[in-house]
């Protein structure tokens, strides 16, 4: 009987639930049967069954129709305008997308229908008195924690989880300057885009270059900022130091100024005409303007230091909060032993504050392999490289990406690009996060 249940609830949602005697259960079930139903019919063309047009997948309703053009991505190119049915392919691909996650949500309900009615079923069996109600009532105990963060995930589902697998799904694609729909067609190349990046020279250097830059970048635009953050905030903790609240606001400007206003200042600022070159011009220390945003050395060494102005309190404050929470114990019990400020620092203030931070570490080493702002705004990607394609010395990978698809158009070589630095991106998180102290002790 067990199996008879599940299976009237397989065809017809709810219909164990009613044979189980739970009516108001079943109805609920029913109902979510018919929204699914009624999304497909009620936007399918039903001309069909009149002899009026011809019997195809794209005259199927939402899901039958998305599912076709997120395989197929058309079938009816528009090379000119006389053509009035025709296919887009991005619009089918983004279709298909949404209708198979709403469809596998859809199946998940499906599935509890059929374990709910399984399982009822069993309980009677058992001798067990069963009702909607208590159902109701003990799921709402039981699962309160699932029910209220199901709208949020769902929320999140379809705002961040479908766009990041329409990029993933691009990157096998064609999908670039020459195949612009709906004038063409997109089609399924596998991983011929992946292909292409590693094999020929020109795409394959230009990459590698970039990746190695884009390391350099992450890890030396947060060492330099936090060991400066870190200087500043062992500084002003010391005892001798008054006026602390002072210093901290001095120190805190940087941060406080919106980046974006920064970094324009910088970049005037950086000119061959600009205020460094004119003060060392001044001062007789240079003869002729440093090129520092036409120079690749000198854009790179700029990078670094400006992105450490920009960084520097917020792992000074970051630090300083931390050693306000060490005990004076500790530190007493160093003097106890001998030692100075030196050790109290290395085997008492070091070990605490890298402990406390390292998963701030981490998080800002992974912010700072998609660091556009700094680089676009300040260098723009440059000085020009003649041995890169279509990227300057200066830009990482995030920023290739962004002149990949808003300059040349190619979207699928910014899409696989940008699946390599997900997965780089997350390993590194991932290892460096379980081997940090704090994970292991949670």
């Amino acid at each position: 009987m067990k199996i008879i249940v599940a299976l009237c609830s397989a065809v017809i949602w709810g219909g164990g639930q009613v044979i189980n005697k739970q009516k108001l259960k079943g109805l609920v079930f029913f109902l979510i049967q018919g929204v699914l139903l009624f999304i497909e019919f009620s936007t399918g063309t039903f001309s069909v069954l009149t002899g009026r047009a011809e019997a195809t997948f794209r005259n199927c309703g939402f899901f039958i129709r998305g599912i076709w053009g997120l395989i197929t991505l058309g079938s009816i190119p528009r090379p000119d305008f006389t053509i009035l049915v025709f296919d887009h392919s991005i619009m089918l691909m983004a279709t298909g997308i949404i209708s198979v996650v709403i469809l596998l949500l859809f199946g998940l309900v499906w599935i509890w229908n059929i374990r709910d009615a399984y399982n009822s079923r069993k309980k009677i069996e058992q001798g067990e008195n069963i009702s909607s109600v208590d159902y109701v009532k003990s799921l709402w105990e039981k699962s309160f924690e699932y029910i209220m963060i199901t709208p949020g995930a769902i929320l999140v589902l379809f705002i961040s989880f479908i766009p990041v697998l329409f990029t993933a799904l691009i990157a096998f694609t064609n999908y670039n300057v020459s195949t612009i729909p709906p004038r063409n067609l997109i089609e399924w190349t596998g991983f011929q885009t992946f292909i292409d990046i590693v094999r020929i020279p020109i795409w394959g250097t230009t990459f590698l270059r970039i990746l190695i830059w884009t390391i350099v970048w992450a890890f030396a635009g947060i060492f330099f900022p936090y060991v400066f953050g870190l200087l500043q905030a062992v500084l002003i903790n010391a005892k001798r130091v008054r006026f602390k609240s002072v210093w901290r606001g001095i120190f805190i400007l940087p941060w406080a100024v919106p980046p974006l206003v920064s970094l324009l200042i910088f970049k005037v600022m950086y000119n061959s005409e600009g205020a460094f070159n004119q003060l060392l011009l001044g001062a007789g220390i240079i003869n002729n303007a440093i090129p520092f945003l036409g120079n690749a050395g000198w854009a790179r060494t700029i990078l670094l230091i400006t992105n450490t102005w920009l960084l520097f309190p917020y792992f000074m404050a970051l630090i300083s909060g931390v050693m306000t929470s060490i005990s004076p114990e500790l530190y007493e019990a160093v003097e106890i032993d001998g030692g100075n400020v030196w050790h109290k620092f290395r085997n008492i203030s070091l070990p605490t504050i890298l402990t406390a931070t390292s998963p701030m570490i981490v998080m800002q080493i992974a912010f700072n392999f998609n660091n556009f702002g700094v680089i676009y705004f300040l260098t723009g990607g440059g000085p020009l490289n003649p041995r890169y394609q279509l990227a300057g010395t200066t830009d990482i990978l995030i920023t290739w990406i962004f002149k990949l698809t808003m300059d040349q158009r190619m979207y699928n070589y910014a899409a696989a690009i940008a699946i390599l630095i997900f997965i780089l991106i997350s390993t590194f998180s991932m290892f460096n996060l379980m081997r940090s102290r704090v994970y292991k002790e949670d």
